[in-house]
């Protein structure tokens, strides 16, 4: 019997350092596989840290390239202005040598008159618009009122009577009000 308990004993032992080194085989194998997550999960956070960083880097480029683009449009819209401009300066200085040897003053009108027309029409061509305000309803979301003066009949109560000063319409924006008159 001591031989059979020696033989159990001897299984028993066998038995549980099969177990034990199982065991320790499948710590080692969870080991591996954590650290493996692990390390996935850093790699995971290290790719999407670059991706932020990227996208950082390329938003911030193009808020500074689309700063540069709206400057420079400023710069030559005005620069189109200026130069739809220069050929009416150039018929200011023929007028103004032409008046100084001409003595007609219908002349003089006429020039002025036709210097005036081609700078409205460039003005129109860029948009400008002349807001029509004489005998309107008066509206403070478009005139600007200077005074009152009493009205002449009960039908111009409330009307503009006069237009001091002209205002005008860059497309559909108001850039100056027309200062006006108004009936009482």
């Amino acid at each position: 019997m001591n031989s059979e308990n020696e033989n159990t004993e001897e299984l028993n032992e066998e038995n549980t350092a099969s177990e034990a080194q199982q065991n320790e085989e499948t710590v080692a194998e969870e080991v591996v596989v954590e650290k493996s997550e692990l390390e996935l999960a850093q790699e995971a956070a290290a790719i999407a840290n670059d991706k932020y960083l990227r996208l950082y880097s390329e938003f911030d480029n193009f808020r500074k390239r689309s700063s540069k683009e709206k400057i420079e449009l400023i710069k030559s819209a005005s620069e189109d202005v200026i130069k739809n401009m220069l050929p009416i300066v150039d018929d200011f200085q023929r007028a103004m040598k032409h008046n100084a040897e001409v003595n007609d003053a219908d002349s003089i009108k006429q020039g002025f008159e036709l210097i005036y027309n081609k700078l409205y029409g460039s003005l129109e061509a860029k948009g400008l618009k002349k807001i029509e305000a004489q005998g309107e309803v008066f509206n403070a979301d478009i005139h600007e009122a200077i005074t009152n003066i009493p009205a002449p009949s009960d039908d111009m109560k409330g009307k503009i009577m006069d237009v001091v000063e002209e205002g005008y319409y860059l497309g559909e924006k108001i850039i100056r009000f027309p200062k006006v008159v108004i009936g009482q």
